[in-house]
């Protein structure tokens, strides 16, 4: 009797963090269901300041194709709008590139804005930038940024108590091997001027690019931590006691396994980390959410997709209700939405 008992709760007890995950996921569907192009990648979600969500992504032939563009949808009361062509990468002489990598930033004060690059390879690309004043319904015209600046590379920018946009980015390097190297951007006027970091890594020693930052005690504090991808089967680390003027030596997690592909991270209001991302060192399954108290350890507390095929590049967000809004590549056919309750997550 005794061992009857001991398996029933055991069976119990291995189902309930189960059934709590099922109940953490309030929704999933695909922002849409076709599009004019075959192939979709590096989705990005943000809330704007009227409470409204506008997220992006790049489509095209296939990534590096010259037909690639940066297109955006609004999520409704009946659903999300279809995609609008809003970026491309034809040049004054004719020529065209590809475009890669929206980023959407609403920051406290001013327009909604939309960083992403143009260029034929990530070493080569340039930094472009187009502002909303009316949560993304219409665009001003695209403008480059200075040179030397690019933007942020995949994941959002924060804004600091004193209203300065730090963007976290990244350059890779024509050499063989590529030097794939960290650093980060900051304006203190709204994004009309720049200034940046010097690289934070030799670019070889720990190879990482992508960083998402985090605040290691409360939203829009001096004391960041930023994380991303590496080529090491480890997420990177690293810190600022400075607001992000000075930052440590790279560091990878243990905890976190890397395939050599983007993740994104997100500080909570309740002071939890989360993270999105593949817990794997090889492939783009399955994908994942992982929580974290302080920052250096960490621990999956939930599966998005765990069947064959890649699931990659995460954006995520939280918005002013709470809740949690994770975007990503599904299958390079489309980009999936999943709302998440992070209270009812576990870690």
């Amino acid at each position: 009797m005794k061992l009857i008992f001991t398996i029933i709760l055991a069976g119990l007890l291995t189902a309930l963090p189960t059934r709590a995950k099922a109940q953490a996921v309030l929704l999933q569907e695909f922002i849409y269901e076709s599009g004019p192009y075959p192939s979709v990648h590096a989705s990005t979600i943000v809330e704007t300041s009227s409470h409204e969500l506008v997220a992006a992504w790049f489509g095209g032939t296939r990534e590096r194709s010259v037909d690639v563009g940066i297109w955006v949808a609004r999520k409704q009361k009946d659903g999300w709008t279809p995609g609008i062509e809003v970026a491309i990468g034809v040049q004054p002489d004719g020529t065209r590139h590809p475009t890669w990598n929206p980023v959407l930033f609403q920051p406290r004060d001013g327009p909604l804005m939309l960083f992403y690059k143009v260029g034929p390879s990530p070493e080569e690309w340039w930094g472009m930038l187009r502002t909303s004043s009316d949560g993304g319904r219409t665009w001003s015209e695209a403008r480059r940024l200075p040179d030397g600046i690019l933007g942020p590379i995949k994941n959002k920018p924060v804004q600091l108590a004193d209203g300065t946009i730090l963007s976290p980015t990244s350059t890779e390097s024509l050499s063989e091997p590529s030097r794939w190297q960290v650093h980060f951007e900051r304006s203190s006027d709204g994004g009309k001027t720049w200034t940046a970091t010097g690289p934070l890594n030799d670019g070889t020693t720990i190879a990482a690019i992508q960083p998402s930052i985090l605040f290691r005690e409360k939203r829009g504090g001096d004391r960041l931590l930023a994380v991303g991808r590496t080529r090491h089967g480890r997420v990177f680390s690293t810190s600022s006691d400075d607001a992000g003027r000075t930052w440590s030596a790279l560091s990878l997690i243990d905890d976190l396994p890397n395939p050599n592909a983007g993740i994104d991270a997100v500080t909570l209001a309740d002071g939890r980390q989360l993270l999105v991302y593949n817990p794997t060192t090889r492939g783009r399954s399955p994908l994942a959410v992982a929580l974290s108290r302080d920052g250096r350890a960490w621990k999956k507390v939930l599966t998005l997709e765990g069947q064959p095929g890649e699931y990659s590049y995460p954006a995520v967000i939280q918005t002013s209700d709470g809740r949690v809004h994770i975007t990503y590549t599904w299958k390079r056919e489309r980009v999936k939405h999943v709302v998440v309750d992070p209270a009812k997550l576990a870690g």
